[in-house]
C-alpha cells in the first residue's frame, strides 16, 4: 500500500503509482522548453575513479530534458581536470567543468578572499556555492537540482521525480528535498539522520520548547539527504554554512526565506546507497565524528539567530535528554529491522549514540567559545554588489579552463 500520508508542516510529495519514467521525462521535455532545467554535481576528481559516477554519467546520458549540467571538481591537479574534460565528454547536455584547484578559479577566489567574500575552507559547501554562482551567471537553468556524485544505486527516475515539483509550471514550490529509505546489504544505515537529527531535534523541543522551526525540520523525512532542487531565485539570497552543516543550513535558509507552502519533500528513490563514512570514534575532525559536530552547531547557530538563549547548562541537559531518547529509539528500529529480515547489530547503534552524545556537548561548548565567527558564506547578492563584474569573471574563467584544456585533449 502506497503511503500517503501528510505529516508535519511540508508538503510530502509520494510515488504511490510507480508513474513510468518515460512519462515523467516527457512531460520535463514540455516544461524545459519554459522553463529551463539545470543539474549541479559537486564532485571530489577520486569519485570519477569510483563505481558510482561512471553510472550516474551513464544514465545522465540518457536524459532528455536538462538544458545544463555545471560540475564542481575539487581535489584535481591539472592532469586529473583534463581526465575530468574527457570523462564528462560523454554527456550530450551542455556542461562545464569548475576546475576548483586551478590557477583561474583560485585567483578570482583570493580576489573575493581579499573582500572577505569567499568560503573559509575547502569543502562541499564551497563547492557547491560557486557551482550556483555559476549557474547564475551562465543564466541558462531557471529550476535547478542538486545530488551527490557517489550514489552507487543511481538511475535517472531520481533526478526525474526530484527535479519535477520546481520544474511544473502548475506547482508553485520554490524549493524540494529529496527524501528515502536508507535501506542496503540487508541493514539500516542513515545513522546520522536516526540516531543523530531525529531524536536531536527531539530532545531540543524538550530542553529550549516546541518552536515552529523545530517543527519545520523535524517534518523533513531525510533532512540530511544530499539531493535537493530549487528554482534560480532562490540563490541569489541564501546563506550556506561551508562544512557537514550545509544540508542543516539550506533547509534553515528555506524556512528563514519562504513561506511553508512553497516548500516541499519528495520520495525520489526505493533503493538508495552512497558511500559511507567511518564513525571516527578517536578522531573529532573526520567521518561522521566531524559531521555530527557540525550539524549540532549548525542547528544551535539557527536557534540563537531566532532568539532562542543557549548556555553550558542547556548543552549538558541537552545531552542527557538527547541520550535518553536516542537510546529509546533503538528498540523501535531493532523491531523495524527484524520485521523486514534485516540485520541490526544494537553496539555499534549504541557506540555511535555515545560518541554523537559527547559531541552534542563539545559542540555547545565550541558554539559558545566561537559565537563571534561568520559561519556563513555571503550571499551572491553581497557578492554581487561588492563586485559587479564577478559573473562575467566567473564565465570567462570557466571558459577559459575549457578551451585550454578540451582542446588538447579533443573534446568538443
Amino acid at each position: 500500500m502506497g503511503d500517503f500520508h501528510q505529516n508535519g508542516i511540508i508538503t510530502t510529495l509520494h510515488n504511490l503509482s510507480r508513474r513510468p519514467l518515460e512519462e515523467l521525462e516527457s512531460e520535463l521535455v514540455g516544461f524545459s522548453k519554459k522553463r529551463p532545467l539545470g543539474l549541479i554535481l559537486p564532485s571530489l576528481y577520486s569519485e570519477l575513479e569510483g563505481q558510482a559516477m561512471p553510472l550516474i554519467i551513464s544514465e545522465l546520458e540518457k536524459v532528455p530534458y536538462l538544458n545544463q549540467i555545471v560540475i564542481g571538481l575539487d581535489r584535481a591537479d591539472e592532469q586529473q581536470y583534463r581526465d575530468a574534460l574527457k570523462f564528462f565528454s560523454k554527456l550530450p547536455q551542455e556542461h562545464r567543468v569548475l576546475w576548483n584547484d586551478g590557477p583561474r578559479l583560485k585567483a578570482l577566489d583570493k580576489k573575493l578572499q581579499e573582500l572577505d567574500l569567499a568560503p573559509k575552507e575547502m569543502g562541499k559547501g564551497r563547492n557547491v556555492w560557486y557551482c550556483m554562482g555559476y549557474i547564475l551567471a551562465s543564466n541558462k537553468a531557471e529550476s535547478v537540482a542538486l545530488h551527490d556524485c557517489d550514489i552507487v544505486t543511481y538511475n535517472r527516475e531520481l533526478l526525474a521525480r526530484l527535479i519535477y515539483p520546481v520544474a511544473n509550471p502548475l506547482f508553485n514550490y520554490e524549493f524540494c528535498k529529496g527524501y528515502y529509505a536508507r535501506v542496503a546489504d540487508g541493514k539500516i544505515n542513515g545513522r546520522v539522520s536516526r540516531l543523530l537529527v531525529s531524536p536531536l531535534l527531539r530532545a531540543l523541543k524538550k530542553t529550549v520548547g516546541h518552536t515552529d522551526y523545530l517543527n519545520y525540520m523535524d517534518s523533513y523525512r531525510y533532512p540530511l539527504a544530499g539531493e535537493f532542487s530549487f528554482r534560480r531565485d532562490v540563490l541569489n539570497d541564501i546563506r550556506i554554512p561551508s562544512d557537514w552543516g550545509l544540508e542543516i543550513g539550506v533547509l534553515s535558509e528555506m524556512y528563514r526565506n519562504y513561506a511553508k507552502s512553497r516548500l516541499c519533500q519528495v520520495d525520489i528513490a526505493d533503493n538508495y546507497d552512497h558511500k559511507h563514512q567511518d564513525l571516527s570514534l578517536n578522531d573529532q575532525n573526520a567521518g561522521l565524528s566531524r559531521m555530527s559536530m557540525d550539524i549540532a552547531r549548525s542547528l544551535y547557530r539557527k536557534l540563537a539567530i531566532q532568539g532562542t538563549v543557549l548556555s553550558q547548562e542547556t548543552f549538558r541537559t541537552l545531552k542527557a535528554t538527547y541520550y535518553r531518547m536516542a537510546l529509546d529509539l533503538i528498540e523501535t528500529y531493532r523491531n523495524d529491522a527484524i520485521m523486514n529480515g534485516l540485520s541490526f547489530d544494537i553496539h555499534q547503534e549504541e557506540e555511535a549514540i555515545e560518541l554523537f552524545a559527547q559531541n552534542i556537548l563539545e559542540a555547545g561548548d565550541q558554539f559558545l567559545e566561537r559565537s563571534s565567527e561568520a559561519p556563513f558564506i555571503p550571499t551572491w547578492n553581497r557578492v554581487f554588489s561588492a563586485m559587479p563584474d564577478i559573473f562575467d569573471e566567473l564565465v570567462k574563467a570557466v571558459e577559459a579552463d575549457h578551451q585550454e584544456f578540451s582542446t588538447t585533449q579533443g573534446v568538443a
